[in-house]
């Protein structure tokens, strides 16, 4: 048994070093019988120096540097390339490994019982030291009308992220956290990997949606945590994270959602939602913050029509739409 790490980097800082730092004592801990084959850091066009002179992790880190930011779907994939282990795991450079960090999720998914596990996430700890909410439901678009609105705030159940549940206890869910992402090769195989088209954000949605349909679940295992900062590098950029993040909705929207619902999508992304941000900032008095939002939906609307009104992307019989059946509010 292999297990292979993927890490994608754009302009960590010292995050990166701690975290492959963190991958030793992990790495050691692993069952008997698995071997870590290989980490992978691809490099995102970073300008800050992060990807220099990382460690040699006893010869197993292999480093890509990209001269363009492809963005995270595109990294991992590339990352992914020509692997072999029977294992990935896809980890974010502000993430931080403890010992059993690894152990449990490759037990996890080496278990017979669990052999149409196809994927696996642990608990995840914040600065704090509390464990971060990092499952999700598969989203619909009354989930992003009612976070429009506030109302996932009285009533978590009504979101798309899963506040409600303390996370103390394993079970199955519909989507892990991209932050630490371990999935079976032939899964990741079988869906030809991330979908491209998500520069960044909703690309793990869609990979775990796409496996639920091909018959592979997905887990969470409360036996085992990693530090996650959270945020992460794309707190440096807060205009372009927003803009993603719609961007990637309304791709997501316009894969999975039958077509009334992706108007419906539309119209909470364009109409509703820029006021009720403004209003939710003006409430916390972070007046500063307009001009991230109204940046971000102006890139929106230049850019991001087209991915709405766009032709509809084929789906194959696994991927009919959704509705035929990460807040980023800081």
């Amino acid at each position: 048994m292999e297990l292979s790490i993927v890490i994608v980097n754009w302009n960590s800082g010292k995050q990166l070093r701690e975290c492959l730092a963190s991958l030793n004592a992990s790495a050691v801990q692993l069952p008997v019988g698995c071997t870590l084959q290989r980490v992978v850091v691809v490099d995102n066009a970073s300008d800050d120096g992060s990807a220099q002179d990382l460690p040699a992790l006893d010869g197993r880190l292999h480093l890509i540097c990209n001269r363009i930011n492809r963005g995270f779907g595109a990294g991992c994939n590339q990352g992914a390339d020509g692997l072999c282990s029977d294992l990935i795991l896809f980890l974010n450079p502000d993430t931080r490994l403890f010992p059993g960090s690894l152990r449990t999720a490759v037990e996890f998914l080496t278990n017979a019982a669990h052999a149409r596990s196809g994927i696996a996430g642990i608990q995840m700890i914040d600065d704090a030291g509390r464990v971060a909410r990092s499952c999700a439901r598969f989203p619909r678009a009354w989930h992003f009308a009612s976070q429009a609105i506030g109302l996932d705030r009285v009533a978590p159940r009504l979101g798309h992220y899963m506040r409600e549940w303390d996370h103390g206890d394993t079970r199955i869910v519909d989507q892990v956290i991209g932050a630490y992402f371990m999935i079976r090769r032939e899964v990741f195989e079988q869906l030809q990997g991330f979908d491209e088209r998500f520069f960044v954000y909703f690309e793990e949605v869609d990979l775990a949606l796409r496996a639920r349909r091909a018959g592979w679940s997905s887990v969470y295992l409360a036996a085992a945590q990693a530090y996650h900062k959270g945020g992460g590098t794309s707190n440096q950029v807060k205009a372009q994270r927003l803009f993603y993040s719609l961007r990637s909705r309304l791709l997501f929207g316009r894969k999975h959602f039958a077509l009334w619902e992706r108007w419906l999508l539309s119209v909470i992304t364009y109409l509703i939602e820029p006021l009720s941000r403004c209003v939710h900032l003006a409430m916390s008095l972070r007046f500063t913050e307009f001009t991230h939002v109204w940046r971000a939906y102006w890139m929106l609307l230049r850019d991001g029509l087209q991915v709405d009104s766009g032709p509809d992307i084929p789906k194959s019989p696994a991927q009919q739409p959704v509705g035929a059946e990460h807040d980023d509010r800081d």
